[in-house]
């Protein structure tokens, strides 16, 4: 089977789907001044509209990877997390904490996820 990639740059693809499975590239906040709430929205946001580009969403998660700056923030990220995950299909998750490359960034969300055709 062929892979389809979408939002194709130099450095990476934004999406990858292989035999009905989607694997997305990390997503981090285009806005790094926020706080962890803030970033935790805008990424969860990025994830569902390319999600549903290759007909997915989140309630078809498989795994997820999160990367927080600091431990600190992870009772806020999972506040914003638990307000969007769909229960019922929570995902397997890990969080780690990590030194992003960004270091404004807080938080940085991979997700794997099935399409439905």
């Amino acid at each position: 089977m062929a892979v389809i990639r979408h939002h194709v740059g130099k450095r990476l693809s934004e999406i990858a789907v292989h035999n009905g499975t989607v694997y997305l590239a990390g997503q981090i906040a285009e806005d790094a001044d926020q706080d962890i709430t803030g970033q935790t929205r805008e990424v969860l946001g990025h994830i569902d509209r390319l999600l549903a580009e290759v007909d997915s969403d989140k309630s078809l998660l498989l795994s997820v990877q999160i990367y927080i700056a600091d431990m600190i923030h992870f009772p806020g990220m999972n506040a914003v997390w638990d307000e969007w995950v769909a229960q019922g299909a929570t995902p397997p998750r890990a969080t780690v904490e990590a030194k992003l490359a960004n270091p404004k960034c807080l938080v940085e969300i991979v997700v794997v996820a099935a399409q439905r055709s």
